[in-house]
């Protein structure tokens, strides 16, 4: 198969990238690991955040996002996106999203660390309606190949002058490698929430655009800020279900076993619209200090009829766990959410790999800084796809598309069992989230390394001596990513927004990203 551009990720960046670059007549590859259900977008609850009430303005957006973002936000690649936030919730009406309404215009939800309601959204399901509405596109545009089921390996180089060039990539098929030219190579994977124990993010969250640009040569940037949700379920029985940051926006408390509203011990101004780095670790430190299992999230408040009008998804769903919010306290606890590093880019996503680009999740571009701001995300994966799409076009169709080698698989033996992948799967999670998680140090930190390295030799020895597979090349993806948030947590001296050290509590005067190469030895 040869393609002008094979975009791999079907989260809203990669859906809506290969929909524009189709509707340019680009003939396009869009690749689909599992379902379009198992994307991060698909799940994301709250909203996309932009300029599109005329009481608002671009200067206040960009302010909050880099109030949030302690420091290490560009605040010109800030500008950039919340201008052009406007436009693109103008683009996703007339694409047919059904975004909630009061008295015939948008209306507009508040979440922590903003400072007027700006966010537009599809009751308590906005990245569903999203990506079901970007996938009834995608697949009816005759320009569009969709690949579902198929796992990206490795990108393909060729020289270019003194840079890299990306011609194509090779893909898990069916128990096959097959290799795929293309002339340009788009990574829309999403996160790595699937490194921690405890996350919101689907089981596709594995950090493979990162650890696939990471080996084709990119450099990651701020891989130590990993942002975690304060308010995810905790329940013994069920899996993580992320609460909607919403819901503290519409009035909903955070309280102890007791009832105790206890935000007034950590940041009595905003309480429970603080931003997420500071909710998070709330929370924690009252679950270590109380010695129990988690807090609670309590949204009586917000009485029945918000409830069910506003968030009936999730409503349903506790409902279904014999937990009724409308007439008790949700338990929660933190866990791993988004990722605000990533593969060094700039908002279009080129890298240093010519005619490879990175967007949405994968990427770090400079929006978000040292924290997220809620519902920032979706707008950046959506803001990302569009000039990314410029920036292809505008490059034009002069470089060929060039044949690329057959996968060698030669000397791979047949496995005898697979327990190793699962052990190493299961070993990197507890590592990551009993020294890398929201409370770090030099010594935890250290001891997480000298683990890894032990599962990375023995990922190695065993990926390239058995047949890949699926859960193969995800267990390779996650150790790579994990070992570059723990380098990247090793450098930075200091404690600033996501990252928080023991060692080092104070956040220095100047902020300077935490950048690693892939030639640097490490």
């Amino acid at each position: 198969m040869k393609f002008d551009v094979l975009v791999v990720g079907c989260g809203a960046s990669g859906m809506l990238s290969a929909l524009r670059l189709a509707q340019h007549g680009l003939q396009v590859g869009l690749v689909n690991k599992g379902e379009f259900a198992e994307s991060s977008t698909y799940w994301a609850q709250g909203g996309i955040a932009g300029v599109a009430d005329l009481e608002d303005t671009i200067a206040d957006h960009v302010a909050d996002t880099l109030r949030a973002g302690a420091g290490l936000c560009k605040a010109e690649v800030v500008e950039q996106m919340v201008e052009q936030s406007g436009d693109i919730i103008t683009q996703l009406v007339a694409l047919g999203i059904p975004f909630d309404r009061d008295s015939g215009m948008l209306h507009f939800a508040r979440e922590g660390g903003h400072g007027r309601p700006r966010i537009v959204h599809v009751q308590d399901a906005t990245g569903r309606a999203v990506s079901d509405v970007l996938r009834q596109h995608v697949l009816n545009h005759a320009n569009i190949t969709h690949l579902p089921h198929h796992t990206a390996v490795d990108m393909i180089l060729r020289p270019d002058g003194n840079a890299m060039r990306a011609v194509g990539i090779y893909l898990l098929h069916d128990n096959k490698v097959i290799a795929v030219a293309a002339r340009h190579v788009v990574l829309a994977t999403g996160g790595a929430g699937k490194a921690y124990m405890f996350t919101t993010n689907p089981d596709t969250a594995t950090g493979d655009g990162i650890a696939i640009a990471w080996r084709a040569g990119c450099a990651v940037t701020n891989m130590e800020m990993m942002q975690f949700h304060p308010t995810s379920l905790y329940h013994t029985e069920a899996p993580r279900l992320l609460l909607t940051e919403a819901l503290r926006g519409e009035g909903a408390l955070l309280v102890d076993g007791h009832g105790h509203r206890f935000m007034s011990d950590y940041d009595p101004e905003r309480m429970e619209l603080a931003p997420r780095d500071i909710v998070a670790r709330a929370i924690d430190h009252e679950i270590k200090k109380q010695g129990v299992d988690c807090m609670f999230l309590d949204a009586r408040p917000l009485g029945s009829e918000k409830i069910h009008h506003h968030f009936p998804n999730i409503h349903q769903r506790l409902q279904a766990l014999g937990i009724d919010m409308a007439s008790e306290p949700i338990p929660i606890v933190p866990s791993a959410h988004y990722l605000c590093g990533g593969v060094q880019t700039d908002l279009t996503g080129a890298t240093s790999v010519k005619h490879l680009y990175t967007i949405g999740e994968s990427a770090c571009t400079g929006v978000h800084g040292a924290n997220r701001l809620a519902s920032n995300s979706l707008l950046e994966c959506l803001v990302m796809a569009e000039l990314s799409t410029k920036a292809i076009i505008n490059i034009g169709d002069n470089d060929p598309i060039l044949a690329v080698p057959k996968w060698d698989d030669s000397g791979v033996e047949r496995e005898a069992e697979r327990v190793q992948i699962k052990q190493n799967w299961d070993e990197i999670r507890a590592v990551m989230s009993n020294y890398v998680g929201l409370v770090r140090s030099n010594e935890r930190l250290r001891r997480a390394r000298r683990r890894l390295r032990i599962v990375e030799e023995e990922i190695a020895h065993y990926y390239w001596r058995y047949p890949l597979s699926r859960d193969l090349i995800e267990l390779r993806n996650l150790a790579q990513v994990a070992t570059l948030t723990i380098r990247s947590a090793l450098k930075r001296k200091e404690s600033r927004g996501l990252h928080y050290s023991l060692d080092y509590p104070n956040t220095k005067q100047q902020a300077i990203d935490t950048v690693l190469i892939p030639t640097e030895d490490g």
